[in-house]
């Protein structure tokens, strides 16, 4: 098979490359800008580019298929020349479904915590030696790619609720045809794509709509319960968060230590237990391999620690994710200074109308931060915001607002507390900051 890849340099478009090079398909592919780690690891299987940029001479008959990235644009000359050739075109999500069309298909959607339980699941699986696909949004320990496709006949898919390709306005999700599904939560978000709540919400109802046979959903999202509560013809498998105690600094479930702390992780644990028992996995065998479960990368993930301070970051980026990230953090750590810092990345963060839905987010942090670049905001032809308008919005007049980055990383260093627990929540990467070296 020769696959060719229309902006291979992105996260999930990378992967998916190597997934199927390693399946022993011939791949190609052309992209305007490749940056690390997809360049590297590109590069490192002879499958970066020669040249930067977009090729209509590399579309050609001999290609069996043609997977477009997000990246791309409508008038991409590569897509035009594809669609003139009719040679068979794909988005990732799509191309994932015709791959697991005879698999039992696991998909986990919601706002917030799909990385996470996808993440579980398959850590438990491997402990187990079950052979299974996959695609989950963050790199794992002990995996060597974000996607794997084979002969399994299990697949594994963390059930993004974005835009599936420029051409494709359907979200991912709703491509997968789930037989099991996990519904994690419900929070308005990308709100380029789905400027109202009712649109966003509606996202989910179809997703609901397409689980052919089991699905389990955090019971105390009172969004879920209002699609629950509609007609629903999956079997429904309600969870909570577990009881659990913090000790010490440690977290026990079922007298179980575990690596992970916080509410929304138990919850998400109790979500990945509960899709592995409709799959044959019992409680014990769960609990025997989940305790060496460290997180996924970039998702409360222990940068470094000694006996006074502590350094996390976060992908939070969403006000529900913020407010469970900064509460699960004070919980663990009770008697230290928490500064939380927040990058406002995102199309919506940088909303100035969306910015309310960020109010009492922050409240359980000592010292909370906002960073943002106003270049960011200028390049994507928005409006301005003020430090005035991001500190109402918050509900918090000791909010710090820095600007550039340089000023938020000498105010970093100056804190001179020795008790301390840092945590650095964003999507992007502060512009550069060494999060490792700031204490």
């Amino acid at each position: 098979m020769k696959i060719h890849f229309i902006a291979i340099g992105g996260s999930a478009m990378h992967n998916l490359a190597l997934a199927l090079y390693h399946r022993g398909y011939e791949i190609s592919g052309s992209d305007d800008k490749i940056f690390n780690p997809s360049k590297s690891r590109l590069e490192k299987f002879g499958l970066l580019p020669e040249k930067i940029g977009w090729f209509p001479e590399k579309i050609h008959t001999d290609l069996d298929a043609i997977i477009l990235g997000m990246h791309a644009k409508n008038d991409n000359v590569e897509l035009l020349k594809a669609k003139e050739l009719n040679i068979p075109l794909y988005s990732y999500p799509e191309y994932l479904f015709e791959q697991s069309k005879n698999k039992k298909r696991i998909v986990i959607g919601g706002s917030h915590g799909k990385t996470t339980i996808t993440a579980m699941i398959l850590h438990v699986m491997k402990g187990l030696s079950i052979d299974c696909d996959y695609m989950v949004g963050a790199q794992l320990d002990g995996f060597d790619t974000m996607v794997k496709i084979s002969n399994a006949p299990i697949i594994v898919l963390e059930g993004d609720e974005y835009l599936s390709s420029p051409i494709d306005k359907r979200p991912k999700f709703h491509l997968y045809k789930p037989h099991i599904a996990v519904l994690s939560g419900i929070a308005w978000d990308h709100i380029n794509v789905f400027p109202t709540f009712d649109i966003y919400i509606n996202q989910f109802r179809m997703f609901k709509n397409m689980i052919s046979e089991t699905l389990i959903y955090f019971e105390k999202d009172k969004h879920i319960n209002k699609l629950i509560n509609e007609k629903t013809l999956a079997k429904l498998i309600p969870y909570n968060t577990p009881e659990n105690k913090v000790k010490n600094g440690k977290t026990y479930v079922e007298n179980q230590e575990l690596l992970i702390f916080g509410d929304h992780n138990l919850q998400n644990l109790n979500a990945a237990r509960l899709v592995c028992q409709e799959i044959g996995i019992s409680k014990e065998k769960f609990f025997q391999h989940i305790k060496y479960f460290k997180g996924a990368n970039k998702r409360l993930e222990l940068v470094k620690k000694t006996e006074h301070y502590t350094i996390y970051k976060d992908f939070a980026h969403s006000p529900s994710k913020l407010k469970a990230t900064t509460y699960a953090m004070k919980k663990q750590y009770p008697n230290r200074r928490l500064i939380a810092c927040l990058e406002l990345h995102t199309f919506s963060s940088l909303n100035e109308n969306f910015l309310k839905q960020y109010a009492n987010s922050m409240c359980d942090a000592d010292t909370a931060i906002i960073y943002y670049n106003p270049k960011v905001i200028k390049d994507r032809n928005m409006k301005s915001i003020s430090k005035d308008l991001i500190q109402a919005s918050f509900n918090r007049k000791d909010l710090l607002v820095f600007t550039k980055s340089t000023k938020l990383n000498s105010f970093l260093k100056s804190i001179t507390c020795t008790k301390k627990t840092l945590l650095m929540m964003s999507s992007g990467n502060f512009d550069g900051i060494l999060i490792e070296e700031l204490f």
